[in-house]
This record gives structure tokens, sequence and C-alpha cells, in this order.
């Protein structure tokens, strides 16, 4: 029994270190244990520094990396529209997306199949285009839920306001408004709404997550003790909002059940269960983190510009402000939404990727955090806030290119705009 087992143990040392030495990943730039174990990324996603530990790897190898034998990530312009514009829409998805499907159903982020995913992006994409998001019914919810929060602002004068609070509240509001009005939520003030805000956005899952993607079985007989995030609440809310009769016609339910032939009420209920439960944390996070440094006195200045050119153009759209939108930009830029990996599969017969041969059914991605961070030809001073740098004409093109806080290409977020 010994001996088999120490022949068994031999082979796959001798496997490993074939592999290492002249394997594809060789070639790679990358620490040494990433060419023979991906336990060092797991141990990182587990105690969820993946994406600075990867970021360091970066700025140590460059914008070619390889972090586990079988995955390799990229910080530049050419890897991302190689693998995320390529065709089109880029490489099919990996199984890590299943983790978010709902009700057990696939959603417009969880398609892997670039087909399937066009097929449904066809769907839904007129609801998201800023000619719908701008007109009257959707804005007048919009701004009835910004006074909600300007009320809170003024209630806290002379003491503090938890910004983290209310702003996944209004997250929140505006998301479920955009998918369900009029059956939309008012956390702000509504007790039983505020729960769904609760329940959505302050539970950890993701070494939960973690297990069930890489060890299913296990993650069975320890869900209980590994915390699993529930959302029971949430979907009952949005089951309920798939049943209702007249949602109104700019509401992302109505588009959905014009096409009841297609899908049937527990579909529509996964696509908005998961457009909710993303738009709340990208959403509420990125206001935080944006609030937050436009509260600091080095960006006095940027208050002041913003202050200036909302009241210098009372009667301007929203899309019509540039300084605006430069500061928008920046915050997404700084505080990314998704700062993640992304990853994606090599198709089947292989890629040259940077001039790099990966085989097919390779991990590859790249993550907002670095692309954003690690390219000063596009973006100097990178690490400051500096929304001027989106009014200037030189170098625009390039900026607006690298610009991965939505991702990129036809499986870019749907959002964008």
């Amino acid at each position: 029994m010994f001996l088999i087992t120490g022949l068994a143990l031999s082979v796959w040392l001798t496997y490993v270190l074939v592999k290492a030495i002249w394997g594809w990943q060789a070639k790679i730039p990358g620490p040494w244990y990433t060419n023979v174990t991906s336990f060092v990324l797991k141990y990182h996603e587990f105690t969820k520094d993946r994406r600075l530990w990867i970021h360091q790897l970066h700025k140590i190898y460059g914008p070619v990396v390889r972090v586990a034998p079988n995955e390799v990530s990229f910080s530049n312009l050419e890897g991302m529209k190689e693998i995320y514009q390529s065709g089109g829409s880029g490489y099919d998805k990996t199984e890590f997306y299943d983790l978010f499907k709902q009700y057990g159903y696939r959603t417009l982020f969880t398609t892997p199949s670039k087909v399937d995913h066009a097929t449904r992006r066809r769907i839904l994409a007129d609801r998201y285009s800023m000619t719908n998001v701008l007109r009257a019914p959707m804005l007048e919810g919009f701004e009835r839920r910004a006074a909600s929060v300007l009320k809170q602002c003024e209630a806290s004068r002379g003491g503090y306001l938890n910004v983290y609070v209310t702003l996944h509240c209004y997250a929140l509001d505006c998301a479920s408004h955009f998918l369900f009005n009029p059956g939309g939520t008012d956390t702000l003030n509504n007790a039983e709404d505020f729960k769904l805000m609760q329940e959505l956005s302050y539970h950890d899952s993701i070494k939960q997550r973690y297990v069930q993607h890489y060890w299913p079985a296990l993650n069975k007989i320890f869900a209980s003790f590994l915390s699993p995030k529930r959302v029971s609440l949430s979907r009952s809310y949005v089951l309920e909002q798939a049943h209702q009769k007249s949602p109104h016609e700019s509401s992302l339910m109505h588009k959905l059940q014009s096409k009841s032939s297609e899908l049937a009420p527990i579909e529509m209920a996964a696509e908005c269960m998961d457009h909710m439960a993303a738009g709340i944390d990208t959403t509420g996070d990125s206001l935080c983190f944006l609030m937050h440094e436009l509260s600091l006195p080095r960006s006095e200045h940027i208050q002041q510009c913003l202050r200036q050119e909302i009241a210098q153009n009372p009667d301007a759209r929203i899309d019509e402000l540039p300084y605006l939108d430069a500061v928008i930009k920046e915050g997404l830029r700084l505080f990314a939404p998704i700062p993640m990996s992304l990853p994606r599969y090599v198709p089947e017969s292989g890629r040259n990727i940077c001039g790099y041969d990966c085989p097919g059914g390779a991990i590859v991605s790249c993550q907002a955090y670095s692309l954003h961070l690690v390219n000063p030809d596009v973006f100097p001073n990178a690490e400051s806030f500096m929304p001027e740098r989106w009014l200037q004409k030189e170098g625009e093109a390039e900026r607006n290119r690298l610009l991965f806080a939505f991702s990129a290409g036809g499986r870019g977020c749907i959002g964008k705009q």
C-alpha cells in the first residue's frame, strides 16, 4: 500500500516538475510558486486580499503575471482588449460566475456563452439607454429618493450621518424604482423596506462562495458553518414584483413581461434579483468613497467647481455637465465598484496574448484596480483624485479605452450609461 502511494506521489511530482520547467506557464513572469501550485492564490482569495496581492505582483513583474499554474493576470490595454473585446464579446466566462445564479437560473451576468448573452442583452438593452433613464417617470422617482437623502443630511446638522447606510439605501431605492416602478422600495422612510437593504448589504459570504466554487462537496457538508448569505426577504420581494400586473412601461419588469413567451416569471425574477443585488453594493460603495473624497479639505476646490457648474447651468441635463461627468469618471477610476479580476477562459484553439502563448482552457483576466493604477502613461499621478484629467483632449481616447470600471466589450456592464 505504501509502495503504491509512494509511486503515485513520485509520478505526480514528476508531472508537476516537468510542467513547471517546460510547460507554457513557465515562460510567463511570476513568482516561482505560482508555477507549481494554486494554493497561494486560493489563500489570498480566502483572506480577501487577492486584488492587492495581484496588484503587487504586477508592480514587481510587469503587465503580464502568472498567478497560478493555469491562470494569468494582465494589466495593460493590449491584454484587456484581447480578453474582453476580441470578436466583440471576448472570451467565455468561467464557472466562477455560477456563484451568482439567482433562484437557480442564469442571468445576463452569469451566462457563459457569448451567443446566449447577446440574446438576453437584446431584450434588456433599451431600458438601460440614456433616453429611457432620463424619461420623466424615471427621473421623478430618482429625484424623490434624492430628496430623502438630502432630508437625512439636513437632519444630521450638528451631529453625524451614517453615509454607508444612507447611500446604500439610496442605491437600493433607485435600482428597485428602475426595475419595478411603481413597486420600488423607500428604505429611508419605510422600516420594512429598510430590512431589504440590511439583508443585501450587511452580510459577508465571500469565504462560503469560494468553498462552493472550488469544493462544492465540502460546501454541502459545512454550509451552515460557513455562513451563506440568506436573502429570503429580498427574494420574496422580487418574486412578488415579478407578478405585478401593471409595471410602468419605462421599467425593466415591463420589458421582461413583454417577452413572457420567452421568459417564465421565475426567470424574470432572477434577472431583476441579479440587477438589484449588483446595483446596491456597486452604486452604494462608489458613492461612499466618492463622498468621502469630496469631503476632504484637499477636495474643497472640486466642490467649488461642481457648485459653480450646476449653479450656472440650472436647466442642463445631467449628461450635459462636463465637470460633474469628470468627477464621476475619476471616482469610478480610483474607486472602481468592482475592482477584482473578471476571469475568462482562453478559447479552445488557444491564443497569443501580449506575446505569450496561452492554451485553450487557461484562465486569463484583468482587474480594474491594477489597470487604473499601473499605467502612468495614461493615468499620471494615478493614486491622486484629479477630475481635471478627464477634461483634457490630449490622451482622451486612451483614458476612455482603459477605464475598466464596467468591464469592456459586448459583455461589459449593461448599466454603464
